[in-house]
């Protein structure tokens, strides 16, 4: 039996972790956990998978795909055997999520943009063409489209220009950080150019992000849980459907689907890389730093993710997008020297010391 590991919890108290052998169960664990977003799961897989191979003393990381609300909701109830190392997640951690995981202990957090995605509209092969903007999409599969009853049925209902189909959209569920993405970079951009709704966002903020980001219910929109690749499946099978998902499942793919034009722009790689494409976000890996001592083989499987993400790497041939150079370089540091951030990090205000991580100039 390997010896007891112990780290400090907040500083005032510590907690006993025992490598004996993994128990995914709770009391012991000696293989690296992680959980999240089905977005960033198969980067996190490949960087897995080369970690193992390159490091065979270490057991093979779990990795777990439960979206990323529903990882971060994991990862931050607390510290311990019992609970992740990490996780992946398809956007930035929202300052109340970091409340919680102070709440809980979980008070020093690395992050690290491990690179770009774009949350890509597509279609199958051959199938239904369109050129999408962030107002035909909100109109289409919003609840209720400006406070207004949804009556749109067919693309061509929304805009005489489309195709007179029905409307057919499949997309992540509630829980995923692709449809907090899906929101924020398309949904609420397409409902707040509406004056009303600008109005109703000074009044009401709650009433604004309801009437802008919930999703009809009739059919038109369809959730498919977690997994990408059903989304893929369900779109081939219906050449009048459309399908959300991350960039990497696109470029995956590219021989069973195409991507739809946003404002005229295609979803490539380049166009993410650059955020001429609307849908273009960061994506990120946390971790709880209490754990780099008590886990085998986390600190290099951090290392290893630095290794994997510059543009031309082994990630970038299966969908990432390296970020900027400047992020890449932020990151770096983050990964070997183990900065944490705050929450003014999150909050995004320019903070002096150490603390200050990557994702800034991106997640703005």
């Amino acid at each position: 039996m390997k010896t007891l590991k112990t780290f400090a919890l907040a500083a005032t108290a510590s907690l006993a972790l025992t490598a004996c052998g993994a128990d995914s169960g709770g009391g012991t664990r000696d293989s690296i956990r992680a959980v999240g977003s089905s977005t960033v799961y198969p980067f996190a897989k490949s960087v897995a998978e080369t970690f193992t191979r390159s490091n065979p003393d270490f057991n093979s990381p779990l990795i777990e795909s439960t979206g990323t609300g529903g990882g971060v909701k994991l990862f931050c109830a607390g510290l311990g055997a019992d609970t992740p190392d990490m996780v992946n997640a398809s956007r930035r951690m929202k300052a109340s999520e970091f409340d919680t995981c102070t709440q809980n202990g979980v008070a020093d957090i690395i992050e690290l943009q491990v690179g770009l995605d774009g949350i890509a509209f597509a279609s199958a092969q051959g199938g239904i063409d369109m050129n999408l903007t962030p107002e035909i999409v909100y109109r289409a599969i919003a609840k209720n489209p400006y406070g207004e009853e949804q009556t749109a049925r067919t693309w061509s209902d929304v805009d005489p220009s489309l195709p007179a189909l029905p409307i057919l959209v499949y997309g992540p569920p509630s829980t995923s950080g692709t449809r907090d993405a899906l929101k924020e970079l398309v949904l609420i951009p397409g409902c707040e150019g509406n004056a009303e709704m600008q109005a109703l966002e000074e009044s009401d903020e709650d009433a604004f992000d309801r009437t802008c980001t919930e999703l009809r219910s009739d059919g038109a929109y369809v959730d498919q849980g977690e997994q990408d690749n059903l989304i893929v499946q369900k779109i081939q099978s219906n050449e009048n459907a459309v399908g959300v998902f991350g960039y990497s499942y696109l470029e995956e793919n590219a021989d069973k689907v195409q991507g739809l034009t946003m404002n005229g722009v295609e979803p490539t790689y380049d166009n993410i890389a650059s955020f001429a494409y609307p849908g273009a976000r960061p994506l990120f890996v946390y971790v709880k730093k209490a754990h780099l001592e008590a886990i085998p083989g986390l600190k290099e499987y951090l290392l290893q993710w630095t290794k994997m993400w510059e543009r031309g790497g082994p990630l970038a041939k299966i969908g990432l997008v390296a970020s900027p150079d400047d992020e890449m370089a932020r990151n770096l540091t983050a990964a070997t020297q183990y900065t944490t951030i705050t929450r003014a990090t999150l909050e995004g205000k320019a903070e002096e010391g150490a603390g200050e991580v990557a994702g800034e100039s991106a997640a703005s």
